[in-house]
């Protein structure tokens, strides 16, 4: 910690000399109550609060930025979460961005929550590895490769990988999501450790209200599937394809998000449990209830139905503070 502490201090004098000198801070509120009481979900309650710094310069559309970001879960001791360091370089222009190193998760990636779960922004809240995205006057894609562990003695090599994009014309959208996440041996190669892969995308079409409208709404279907395996262990690999559906709607400071997967149990390495089950609809309602140029507030109530059962509830509160320059 010390050492991380002294490089950033020599990173900090550094760019406070350089002409284009940039920094921002965040401040983030989580409350996360889940009241669950299935089998395909842990009920808990998340509290707490992270804050996060960035320094660094911009040269000509390159940019090179340190910090640090650090979540205090209230009831837990300071040190309870370690801080994560973030320190990467980042390109953008017009129609490309490329980022390399350890860089805020946060608005980079637009997933389902199929494939990855949003508890990975409370306690992952950087990528560490690359990302880039291309954008046309017709649409967009990205790709980016996260790397999770490397191969030690206690430590098994894992890697994730994934690409999303979406291509439109007028109010009508095509979305594709892929995933994978490998999951290899430590380096002792224990005889009761298998080699797991896991994979799986989603294609989604669907149209969009104009953006120029004080109702903003989207309807869109497609299909999920995923694949996995455990080397030695599975008969292959074990698929599943499901019905993929969502709504969003939005009108004023009030909103509705609500996703149905029917048809197949998936087994995503980062996803939310609940897609475990056969058929899963979730239902959010949304008051945006601070709307400033730098500070989001939202709350949500969920509600989670599983095979047509069962009926799990959940309820969200979310303040993210972000200035800088």
């Amino acid at each position: 910690m010390k050492q991380t502490l002294f490089i950033l201090l020599l990173f900090i004098s550094f760019v406070t000399k350089a002409q284009d000198f940039e920094y921002q801070v965040l401040f983030e509120g989580i409350g996360d109550n889940r009241e669950f009481s299935s089998e395909y979900a842990l009920p808990q309650t998340i509290m707490g609060a992270r804050g996060a710094f960035e320094f660094g310069i911009n040269i000509d559309n390159h940019r090179l930025r340190g910090g640090l970001s650090h979540l205090l879960e209230f009831g837990s001791d300071i040190d309870a979460q370690k801080p994560k360091l973030t320190l990467y370089y980042q390109f953008t222009d017009e129609n490309k961005e490329f980022l390399f190193g350890a860089f805020p998760r946060r608005d980079k990636l637009n997933f389902p929550l199929a494939m990855l779960t949003d508890t990975l922004l409370y306690y992952r809240p950087n990528i560490e590895g690359f990302l880039g995205k291309i954008n046309w006057d017709w649409g967009h894609q990205l790709g980016f490769v996260e790397w999770v562990g490397r191969q030690t003695i206690s430590q098994r090599e894992q890697f994730m990988a994934g690409s999303s994009g979406e291509i439109f014309y007028k109010n009508f959208f095509l979305q594709n999501f892929l995933i994978m996440f490998h999951d290899a041996h430590t380096k002792q190669n224990l005889p009761d450790q298998h080699i797991k892969d896991y994979s799986g995308y989603a294609i989604q079409a669907g149209i969009r209200s104009n953006k120029t409208s004080e109702f903003q709404g989207d309807v869109k279907a497609g299909i999920l599937a995923s694949m996995f395996r455990e080397r030695s262990v599975s008969d292959g690999y074990i698929t599943a394809t499901s019905l993929f559906a969502e709504a969003n709607a939005k009108y004023k400071n009030f909103g509705l998000k609500s996703v149905l997967s029917s048809g197949g149990s998936h087994k995503f390495a980062f996803g939310d449990t609940y897609y475990t089950a056969k058929n899963y609809w979730r239902t959010d309602l949304i008051w945006y209830f601070i709307n400033h140029k730098n500070v989001k507030g939202k709350f949500n109530v969920s509600m989670h139905l599983i095979d047509w059962e069962i009926l799990d509830q959940q309820q969200q509160l979310s303040i993210v503070y972000i200035f800088g320059k």
